[in-house]
């Protein structure tokens, strides 16, 4: 099954799947809600997926697919992909990812290797990917290190736009005390306020 908002796009893998003696399309989308929809109907071998689709992302597709019951072997396609992306899609369940700059060849060997139960992923994409994770992973390890339990709380809560009142009720404590902790935390991350922590916290994949 092909998923691409892109009527040439989307004709042009169509046509090229359909030469193989070993392909056969079951069905092509233009968007994803008609994705979700077709995939529940058709239940196809293998999804191929455009990442960067109008109103629900190739992402978006994964995620309701999996909150639906209707994982299949996913291969992403796109022109261009970010590191959160990739390990997103991973996490989602996708086993193939290629950049449309990729020869068709590449696309057909990947999807037969996805259809196979195998992995295929731009080592370069991947690499760098992996780069990223094990760096939040490590930051991340750091910063539990370096702030108290209480401490860590009180960043998830201010990362979820509470004000220091609210967070005092939740606790049990002082505001006085929320304004305290904050200090010795920004003092700790090295960090000039509430917007600052919370890109810090965000970025070291604490919340």
């Amino acid at each position: 099954m092909v998923a691409d908002d892109h009527p040439i796009v989307l004709h042009g893998l169509q046509h090229l799947l359909e030469r193989q003696p070993d392909f056969q399309v079951v069905a092509t989308c233009a968007d994803g809600v008609a994705t979700i929809g077709a995939v529940r109907a058709h239940r196809p071998d293998v999804l191929l997926l455009d990442l960067r689709m109008p109103g629900h992302s190739g992402l978006d597709v994964l995620r309701a697919l999996d909150q639906h019951g209707l994982r299949c072997r996913t291969v992403l396609l796109t022109a261009a992909v970010t590191d959160e992306e990739v390990l997103e899609a991973v996490r989602l369940g996708a086993t193939g990812l290629v950049l449309k700059e990729s020869t068709p060849e590449t696309l057909l060997a990947c999807i037969r290797r996805v259809h196979e139960g195998g992995e295929w992923i731009d080592r370069d994409t991947a690499s760098r990917a992996v780069r990223v994770a094990l760096g939040r992973e490590e930051a991340a390890r750091v910063i539990t290190e370096t702030l108290t339990p209480r401490e860590l709380e009180i960043v998830r809560m201010v990362a979820q736009g509470l004000r220091n009142k609210t967070i005092a009720g939740r606790l049990s404590i002082s505001e006085g005390t929320v304004k305290v902790h904050l200090h010795n935390i920004y003092e700790k991350l090295d960090v000039g306020g509430r917007l600052e922590l919370v890109l810090c916290a965000q970025q070291k994949g604490l919340v």
